[in-house]
Protein backbone atom coordinates (compact mmCIF):
# COMPACT_ATOMS: atom_id res chain seq x y z
CA UNK A 1 0.00 0.00 0.00
CA UNK A 2 1.42 3.57 -0.30
CA UNK A 3 0.86 5.47 2.23
CA UNK A 4 2.35 8.98 0.62
CA UNK A 5 -0.11 10.79 -1.03
CA UNK A 6 1.20 14.19 -2.98
CA UNK A 7 -0.99 17.25 -3.17
CA UNK A 8 -0.33 19.19 -6.34
CA UNK A 9 -1.45 23.10 -6.04
CA UNK A 10 -1.19 24.69 -9.30
CA UNK A 11 -1.68 28.47 -10.60
CA UNK A 12 -0.01 31.29 -12.36
CA UNK A 13 0.79 31.05 -16.04
CA UNK A 14 -0.08 27.47 -16.36
CA UNK A 15 -3.39 27.44 -15.89
CA UNK A 16 -3.69 30.14 -18.92
CA UNK A 17 -0.86 28.74 -21.43
CA UNK A 18 -2.64 25.40 -22.83
CA UNK A 19 0.60 23.86 -24.20
CA UNK A 20 2.40 24.49 -20.24
CA UNK A 21 -1.38 23.09 -18.75
CA UNK A 22 -1.19 19.84 -21.13
CA UNK A 23 2.52 19.40 -19.99
CA UNK A 24 1.62 20.04 -16.20
CA UNK A 25 -1.24 17.62 -16.58
CA UNK A 26 1.16 15.18 -18.07
CA UNK A 27 3.84 14.64 -15.32
CA UNK A 28 0.77 15.00 -12.58
CA UNK A 29 -0.82 11.90 -14.28
CA UNK A 30 2.34 10.02 -14.05
CA UNK A 31 2.60 10.53 -10.24
CA UNK A 32 1.52 7.06 -8.83
CA UNK A 33 -0.45 6.49 -5.92
CA UNK A 34 -3.08 8.77 -4.07
CA UNK A 35 -3.01 12.52 -5.39
CA UNK A 36 -5.11 15.38 -5.58
CA UNK A 37 -5.03 18.60 -7.50
CA UNK A 38 -5.87 22.35 -6.41
CA UNK A 39 -5.92 24.91 -8.86
CA UNK A 40 -6.43 29.00 -8.63
CA UNK A 41 -7.03 30.54 -11.91
CA UNK A 42 -7.16 34.28 -10.82
CA UNK A 43 -5.99 35.30 -13.44
CA UNK A 44 -8.24 34.17 -15.96
CA UNK A 45 -10.65 36.05 -13.68
CA UNK A 46 -8.93 39.05 -13.95
CA UNK A 47 -9.13 39.05 -17.71
CA UNK A 48 -12.72 38.13 -17.63
CA UNK A 49 -13.76 40.84 -15.15
CA UNK A 50 -11.82 43.16 -17.43
CA UNK A 51 -13.76 42.37 -20.29
CA UNK A 52 -17.12 42.71 -18.34
CA UNK A 53 -15.74 46.20 -16.93
CA UNK A 54 -15.63 45.31 -13.86
CA UNK A 55 -12.96 46.41 -11.33
CA UNK A 56 -10.03 44.10 -9.95
CA UNK A 57 -8.73 45.02 -6.37
CA UNK A 58 -6.38 43.49 -4.80
CA UNK A 59 -4.38 43.12 -1.57
CA UNK A 60 -1.39 41.40 -0.96
CA UNK A 61 -2.53 38.94 -3.78
CA UNK A 62 -5.66 38.62 -2.41
CA UNK A 63 -8.69 39.22 -4.27
CA UNK A 64 -11.18 41.69 -3.19
CA UNK A 65 -14.76 39.74 -4.24
CA UNK A 66 -18.10 41.86 -4.41
CA UNK A 67 -20.94 39.91 -5.63
CA UNK A 68 -20.89 40.59 -9.76
CA UNK A 69 -16.87 39.28 -8.67
CA UNK A 70 -18.05 36.21 -7.03
CA UNK A 71 -19.90 35.16 -9.73
CA UNK A 72 -17.09 35.71 -12.31
CA UNK A 73 -14.96 33.62 -9.65
CA UNK A 74 -17.18 30.91 -10.25
CA UNK A 75 -18.07 30.68 -13.58
CA UNK A 76 -14.96 30.41 -13.93
CA UNK A 77 -12.68 28.41 -11.00
CA UNK A 78 -15.76 25.77 -10.74
CA UNK A 79 -16.73 25.77 -14.49
CA UNK A 80 -14.67 26.30 -17.38
CA UNK A 81 -10.84 25.80 -15.59
CA UNK A 82 -12.07 22.98 -13.26
CA UNK A 83 -13.75 20.66 -15.85
CA UNK A 84 -11.44 21.30 -18.89
CA UNK A 85 -8.67 20.10 -16.27
CA UNK A 86 -11.00 16.83 -15.10
CA UNK A 87 -11.40 16.23 -18.78
CA UNK A 88 -7.91 16.73 -20.09
CA UNK A 89 -6.72 14.60 -16.65
CA UNK A 90 -9.70 11.69 -17.95
CA UNK A 91 -7.90 11.71 -21.39
CA UNK A 92 -4.42 11.25 -20.19
CA UNK A 93 -6.22 8.38 -17.26
CA UNK A 94 -6.30 10.33 -14.05
CA UNK A 95 -9.66 9.25 -12.81
CA UNK A 96 -10.23 12.90 -11.71
CA UNK A 97 -13.74 14.49 -10.12
CA UNK A 98 -14.08 18.11 -9.58
CA UNK A 99 -14.90 19.15 -6.42
CA UNK A 100 -16.07 22.92 -4.70
CA UNK A 101 -15.98 23.12 -1.35
CA UNK A 102 -19.64 22.36 -1.23
CA UNK A 103 -19.71 19.01 -3.25
CA UNK A 104 -20.07 16.53 -0.17
CA UNK A 105 -20.05 19.76 2.47
CA UNK A 106 -16.36 18.95 2.24
CA UNK A 107 -14.88 22.68 2.30
CA UNK A 108 -17.25 24.91 4.81
CA UNK A 109 -15.81 28.57 5.76
CA UNK A 110 -17.32 31.61 6.71
CA UNK A 111 -17.44 35.42 5.26
CA UNK A 112 -14.26 37.05 6.14
CA UNK A 113 -15.33 39.76 8.79
CA UNK A 114 -14.98 43.26 7.79
CA UNK A 115 -11.88 44.85 10.20
CA UNK A 116 -9.48 47.59 8.54
CA UNK A 117 -10.37 45.59 4.69
CA UNK A 118 -13.25 44.78 3.32
CA UNK A 119 -12.51 41.38 1.14
CA UNK A 120 -16.30 41.39 0.02
CA UNK A 121 -17.38 37.36 -0.36
CA UNK A 122 -14.54 35.66 0.45
CA UNK A 123 -14.14 32.67 2.58
CA UNK A 124 -12.02 31.92 5.71
CA UNK A 125 -12.51 27.66 6.25
CA UNK A 126 -13.77 26.64 9.57
CA UNK A 127 -13.65 22.81 8.21
CA UNK A 128 -12.27 20.50 5.88
CA UNK A 129 -14.22 17.11 6.23
CA UNK A 130 -11.01 14.84 5.74
CA UNK A 131 -12.70 11.85 5.77
CA UNK A 132 -14.87 12.44 3.00
CA UNK A 133 -11.77 13.10 0.77
CA UNK A 134 -9.88 10.24 2.17
CA UNK A 135 -12.82 7.46 1.42
CA UNK A 136 -12.50 9.21 -2.30
CA UNK A 137 -8.91 8.74 -2.81
CA UNK A 138 -8.61 5.36 -1.33
CA UNK A 139 -11.70 4.63 -4.01
CA UNK A 140 -9.25 5.49 -6.47
CA UNK A 141 -10.69 9.28 -7.70
CA UNK A 142 -8.53 11.81 -7.51
CA UNK A 143 -10.28 15.00 -6.60
CA UNK A 144 -9.91 18.25 -8.61
CA UNK A 145 -10.48 21.36 -5.66
CA UNK A 146 -10.92 24.79 -7.37
CA UNK A 147 -11.20 27.51 -5.25
CA UNK A 148 -14.72 28.18 -3.71
CA UNK A 149 -15.84 27.16 -0.55
CA UNK A 150 -19.40 27.71 0.87
CA UNK A 151 -20.78 28.49 4.53
CA UNK A 152 -23.58 25.81 4.72
CA UNK A 153 -26.40 28.84 4.37
CA UNK A 154 -26.57 28.51 0.39
CA UNK A 155 -23.87 31.13 -0.10
CA UNK A 156 -20.79 30.29 -2.04
CA UNK A 157 -17.23 31.95 -1.46
CA UNK A 158 -14.11 32.80 -2.91
CA UNK A 159 -11.21 31.09 -1.07
CA UNK A 160 -7.61 31.26 -1.60
CA UNK A 161 -6.46 28.28 -3.53
CA UNK A 162 -2.73 28.17 -1.80
CA UNK A 163 -4.84 28.12 1.46
CA UNK A 164 -7.66 24.97 0.56
CA UNK A 165 -4.14 23.03 -0.65
CA UNK A 166 -2.49 23.86 2.83
CA UNK A 167 -5.68 22.98 4.88
CA UNK A 168 -6.37 19.62 2.93
CA UNK A 169 -3.12 18.58 3.15
CA UNK A 170 -3.58 19.07 6.74
CA UNK A 171 -6.75 17.39 6.82
CA UNK A 172 -5.26 14.25 5.62
CA UNK A 173 -1.85 14.52 7.31
CA UNK A 174 -3.25 11.69 10.09
CA UNK A 175 -4.19 9.24 6.79
CA UNK A 176 -1.11 9.95 4.89
CA UNK A 177 2.58 11.02 4.59
CA UNK A 178 1.51 14.37 3.19
CA UNK A 179 3.87 15.62 0.57
CA UNK A 180 2.49 19.73 -0.31
CA UNK A 181 3.76 21.11 -3.89
CA UNK A 182 2.64 24.38 -5.01
CA UNK A 183 3.72 24.77 -8.57
CA UNK A 184 3.81 27.41 -10.79
CA UNK A 185 5.98 28.60 -13.89
CA UNK A 186 9.34 29.37 -11.97
CA UNK A 187 11.29 26.66 -10.76
CA UNK A 188 11.14 28.03 -7.23
CA UNK A 189 10.73 31.33 -5.14
CA UNK A 190 13.25 33.86 -6.98
CA UNK A 191 16.01 36.40 -5.41
CA UNK A 192 14.95 38.68 -7.95
CA UNK A 193 12.11 38.95 -10.18
CA UNK A 194 14.66 39.76 -12.87
CA UNK A 195 16.52 36.54 -12.83
CA UNK A 196 14.04 33.40 -13.30
CA UNK A 197 16.58 31.09 -12.98
CA UNK A 198 18.20 32.20 -9.64
CA UNK A 199 15.95 30.57 -7.25
CA UNK A 200 16.48 29.85 -3.14
CA UNK A 201 16.93 26.33 -1.94
CA UNK A 202 15.42 26.61 1.18
CA UNK A 203 13.23 29.46 3.15
CA UNK A 204 12.69 28.89 6.93
CA UNK A 205 10.13 30.86 9.10
CA UNK A 206 12.56 32.99 10.03
CA UNK A 207 14.06 33.71 6.68
CA UNK A 208 10.08 34.23 5.11
CA UNK A 209 9.27 36.96 7.59
CA UNK A 210 12.80 38.93 6.85
CA UNK A 211 11.96 38.36 3.04
CA UNK A 212 8.62 40.10 3.38
CA UNK A 213 10.10 43.23 5.66
CA UNK A 214 12.96 43.37 3.01
CA UNK A 215 10.50 43.41 -0.28
CA UNK A 216 12.25 39.81 -1.40
CA UNK A 217 8.90 38.63 -1.83
CA UNK A 218 5.51 39.97 -1.86
CA UNK A 219 1.92 39.98 -3.47
CA UNK A 220 1.29 36.08 -4.29
CA UNK A 221 3.68 34.77 -3.11
CA UNK A 222 3.32 35.83 0.31
CA UNK A 223 -0.32 33.50 0.84
CA UNK A 224 1.82 30.63 -0.99
CA UNK A 225 4.86 30.82 1.64
CA UNK A 226 2.18 31.97 4.61
CA UNK A 227 -0.12 29.04 3.91
CA UNK A 228 3.06 26.57 3.68
CA UNK A 229 4.47 26.98 6.47
CA UNK A 230 0.40 26.20 8.25
CA UNK A 231 0.49 23.29 6.40
CA UNK A 232 4.33 22.20 8.15
CA UNK A 233 3.18 23.17 11.52
CA UNK A 234 -0.19 20.91 10.88
CA UNK A 235 1.72 18.23 10.18
CA UNK A 236 2.21 17.93 6.48
CA UNK A 237 5.49 16.20 6.33
CA UNK A 238 6.91 17.82 3.01
CA UNK A 239 6.04 21.85 1.30
CA UNK A 240 7.52 22.75 -1.68
CA UNK A 241 7.20 25.33 -4.47
CA UNK A 242 8.54 24.65 -8.02
CA UNK A 243 8.33 23.77 -11.38
CA UNK A 244 6.68 20.95 -13.69
CA UNK A 245 9.87 19.52 -13.90
CA UNK A 246 9.99 18.87 -9.98
CA UNK A 247 6.60 17.54 -9.36
CA UNK A 248 8.00 13.95 -9.55
CA UNK A 249 11.47 14.83 -7.77
CA UNK A 250 12.59 17.74 -6.12
CA UNK A 251 15.82 18.29 -7.75
CA UNK A 252 15.71 21.83 -8.54
CA UNK A 253 12.85 23.53 -5.86
CA UNK A 254 12.16 25.73 -2.67
CA UNK A 255 12.06 23.69 0.65
CA UNK A 256 9.99 24.74 3.67
CA UNK A 257 10.94 24.27 6.80
CA UNK A 258 10.04 25.57 10.44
Amino acid sequence: MNNTLQIIKIGGKLINDPEELDRLLTAFDRIKGPKILIHGGGRKATQLSKQMGLEVKMIEGRRITDADTLEVAVMVYAGLINKNIVAQLQSKGTNAIGLTGADGNIIQAHKRPVKTIDYGYVGDIDHVDGDSIYRLTEAGFCPVFCAISHDQQGQLLNTNADTIASVVAQSLADRYDVSLKFCFEYDGVLHSIDDPTDTIDSITEDLFDSMKEDGTINAGMIPKLSNGMDALRGGVREVAICGIENLLHLDNATILSL
